[in-house]
């Protein structure tokens, strides 16, 4: 019996999916290159912008041939267009999906097809118990020994709700994991060959707010710094009303902690920010951004933002670009501003700046950022960084600097999970070429 998972979204859904083929995994599924050879097939979506949900129906739709010719082909529909909640109306308009999972749990599909298989109580209890367990996370077969970098959830869901934002209606209040379950699944990780995990969560520095006997996100760091066998911790996504100075010291004084900060500001105008219900003004977003860059030398910092909000003027949006223009960060997401049914924004304001406006908005930062990264990058050439490689990518090896900086070299050696001594020889907006120090 095969499986096949298609996952559209964020690093969230990439976790959630693998949980999901580790759970198939413990119950004898193999993975299938193709969604037309599988006897599971496991539609993983999102629905954070319209065209992401615009996909999830496509896909659904092109199953249903596939389901026709094979009645016993089971489909599983999983994450946000579920919902935590469950949604009615997709159910209604594809009748044909056997199984409706939440995001993040892979439990209703395991007990459908435990249920189906016909195995007893007693043999699924057991099956279930061990195909579920966060405390020894086995990679699925084609990752085993080949997976460099993973993601680890470390918070479910979000509570803090911003206006344009669908997360908290469809993945649920925000909930911390139990810390010994996160440390248990990183070992458990590293055994399997991965050296690089990187802790996900809508708003990751509140890890522990919710509950008062976890540790914080930097006391969390701090115990995973620990782990024999790790090379690299990173964490995302950050919040600016929660990136605490205990946390900066933390980035800063953990060796395998990398000085990579994703701290979105989504937009440069006060009004905006405030319209966004996003909790601070964007000259404190700034003194932030000089914090950051004062507590760790070096550091790289990413962010998010959103053209075309709800009654951003041309003013409005000149804010925006004059803040990206000034601070100069590493990355900044893009994204063209749409209502997602059910938030605030989509309820309670017009939907005014033409889809032409937003675009014009979206291509000037665009253009911008592509001269700062290429800007930024530039300083990188003829100095020497330490690569942690991958994967091949046509014909050469792709790793990351502690920056999260993208790096190509030519090797015929096998550089997998290895870190490199590389010296830069090229630079571009996007990525870096370079050549080994020490070469095999």
């Amino acid at each position: 019996m095969k499986y096949y998972i298609w996952t559209e979204g964020c690093q969230m859904n990439v976790a959630d999916s693998q949980r999901v083929a580790s759970a198939l995994e413990h119950l004898g599924y193999a993975s299938a290159p193709r969604a037309e050879e599988a006897d599971v097939i496991v539609l993983n979506t999102c629905v954070v912008r319209q065209s992401a949900e615009d996909k999830a129906y496509g896909r659904l739709s092109s199953l249903r041939p596939i389901k026709k010719q094979r009645p016993d082909l089971v489909i599983n529909l999983m994450g946000c267009l579920v919902g935590v909640k469950g949604n009615p109306r997709v159910a209604e308009r594809f009748p044909y999906v056997d199984v409706f999972s939440p995001p993040s749990d892979p439990r209703p599909l395991v007990e459908y097809l435990l249920r189906r298989d016909g195995r007893d109580l007693e043999q699924a209890e057991v099956a279930l118990r061990y195909a579920l367990q966060d405390e020894d996370l086995t990679l699925p077969a084609g990752e085993r020994g080949n997976l460099v970098s993973a993601f680890i959830p470390v918070v479910y869901g979000c509570s803090h709700a911003c206006t344009f934002c669908i997360i908290p209606y469809r993945r649920g209040v925000e909930k911390s994991r139990p810390p010994q379950e996160i440390l248990n699944e990183a070992r458990a990780l590293v055994a399997q060959g991965v050296k690089e995990i990187t802790l996900l969560g809508q708003i990751v520095d509140r890890y522990g707010n919710d509950n008062p006997d976890y540790p914080t996100l930097s006391g969390l760091l701090r115990r995973l710094n620990q782990i024999e066998g790790l090379e690299r911790i990173r964490f995302l996504t950050s919040h600016p009303n929660w990136m605490t100075d205990d946390l900066l010291d933390a980035v800063a004084e953990l060796p395998k902690v990398m000085p990579h900060i994703e701290v979105p500001v989504q937009a440069g105008d006060d009004e905006v920010l405030a319209n966004m219900r996003r909790g601070y003004t964007a000259e404190q977003y700034r003194r932030l951004v000089e914090k950051i860059r004062a507590r760790i030398p070096g550091v790289s910092i990413a962010t998010d933002v959103i053209v075309g909000f709800p009654g951003e003027s041309e003013a409005q949006f000149q804010h925006t670009y004059d803040l990206l223009a000034d601070l100069k960060l590493d990355v900044a997401h893009l994204a063209r501003y749409s209502p997602r049914e059910g938030t605030v924004s989509a309820r309670r304001m017009t939907d005014d700046v033409p889809d032409e406006e937003k675009w014009r908005r979206f291509r000037l930062l665009e253009e911008l950022q592509e001269s700062i990264a290429a800007e930024i990058h530039a300083a990188y050439l003829g100095k020497t960084v330490a690569v942690l490689f991958e994967e091949p990518v046509r014909g050469r090896w792709k790793g990351r600097t502690p920056t999260n900086k993208l790096v190509f070299v030519e090797s015929s050696a096998d550089l997998r999970g290895q870190i490199r001594p590389v010296e830069i020889t090229w630079t571009g907006p996007w990525s870096m070429q370079g050549r080994l120090i020490q070469p095999e």
